[in-house]
């Protein structure tokens, strides 16, 4: 029996943050995969080799987690003032979709420096040394993103002392700027970076009851709570949530109820289609605790505490969408985020996070009563961690 040789893509494996994922030119895919539809999420999900009713991503480039499942596709931009258009697809793990519905903050990171690497920008805009700001149309949200990337003897620079919590080694800075980062997509707020026009709600959680929650449209939508209203400290690392089954349902159905006041879907069922959006977060006052690398993060060295779930499960660090949608929280008085940072008027903050510590800022104002974000910024840092081809079946593509 004759079988079809696999197909041969040019790609290249990338950190960006405390992600990794697989990069495209669009240029590269096969013909039915440059076009969006089921061609394009049949190849993700084989590159990343999902659904695994293992867990473990064996046959793929996946890693089984939220951070390592992931495929970006870059191009140039035909839109005035940007360089490249970004794409991202989170794959799911164990079952067969690719989830478009938000973008990855880290993975912008790596964006910012693929484009160039893949020769994406303009040579007449690159320095031979210093920094190249590469504009980024974040095509998934329709957002702008400005990563400033370093450049040495014309090259994107990847080594560095720039330290980032929830990564090994450290690396070049590279700073990120999301301008007028809420999302304008969906909602029943038609745009509002509160979509409910509050900024603390009370959910109606089954068999959890009444809780407060900030509900918040920056970086990713973003359903915030406080850590000691569901049993929690905000000191928690990934054993004490992912380990009980009953703790991540519970998360599950905050996140559901909270998308359903945010417009995003009309029943909780729906929720388990749209796992990366919106992620749900808790937050307590700064206390001592011992990160995942075993360093400790004492109470002064921070604003706040907060805990993410991405795709079911707690993140090991932080999502860079769910930190914009922090830094933005916490500049406006009156939101559970703010309120467990102190209060009062914050244009950064630093928080405390499974693997450490982050800093992020935020410009936020009140325009007619609507509060609006100007932009988020923070630092992040990436690398190449591998290039040349992925190889996939071909049957199907």
């Amino acid at each position: 029996m004759a079988h079809a040789p696999q197909m041969r893509i040019p790609a290249t494996y990338m950190r960006g943050g405390t992600s990794k994922g697989v990069f495209f030119r669009l240029q590269d895919l096969p013909p039915a995969a440059q076009v969006p539809g089921e061609a394009r999420d049949r190849l993700f999900m084989r590159v990343i080799g999902s659904p695994d009713p293992y867990g473990k991503h064996t046959d793929g480039m996946g890693g089984a987690t939220s951070s390592t499942s992931k495929c970006v596709i870059l191009s140039r931009s035909e839109r005035p003032e940007h360089d490249v258009e970004y794409l991202y697809g989170q794959v799911s793990i164990d079952t067969a979709f690719v989830d478009w519905s938000g973008n990855c903050g880290n993975l912008s990171t790596a964006a910012g420096a693929f484009a160039i690497h893949a020769g994406l920008v303009d040579p007449a805009r690159m320095p031979r040394d210093g920094t190249c700001s590469v504009r980024i149309w974040q095509a998934n949200i329709g957002k702008t993103i400005i990563a400033h990337v370093p450049v040495s003897d014309g090259a994107v620079q990847e080594t560095g002392d720039f330290e980032l919590d929830g990564v090994t080694f450290p690396a070049a800075e590279i700073v990120l700027e999301f301008l007028d980062p809420a999302d304008e997509g969906e909602g029943e707020g038609g745009g509002s970076m509160f979509p409910t026009g509050k900024l603390v709600d009370e959910l109606d959680v089954p068999g959890v009851g009444i809780l407060r929650a900030t509900l918040i449209n920056a970086g990713i939508p973003t359903v915030f709570i406080n850590a000691e209203d569901v049993g929690f400290k905000g000191t928690e690392l990934q054993d004490a949530i992912n380990g009980h089954p009953e703790t991540l349902a519970m998360f599950e159905s905050i996140r559901a109820q909270g998308a359903i006041r945010m417009g995003l879907i009309e029943s909780a069922e729906q929720a388990a289609k749209r796992q990366h959006t919106p992620k749900v977060a808790f937050v307590a006052k700064p206390a001592d605790y011992l990160s995942s690398s075993g360093k400790t993060v004492h109470a002064e060295e921070v604003d706040l505490l907060v805990r993410a779930l991405s795709m079911g499960k707690l993140h090991h660090a932080m999502m860079g969408t769910a930190a914009v949608a922090i830094a933005t929280a916490a500049s406006v008085p009156g939101t559970l985020v703010n309120l467990a940072a102190g209060g009062g008027d914050r244009s950064e903050v630093v928080f405390g996070h499974p693997s450490g510590t982050l800093r992020v800022g935020a410009e936020a104002r009140q325009v007619d009563g609507n509060w609006t974000v100007l932009k988020a910024s923070m630092s992040r840092s990436a690398r190449i961690l591998m290039e040349g081809w992925v190889r996939v079946p071909g049957e199907g593509l």
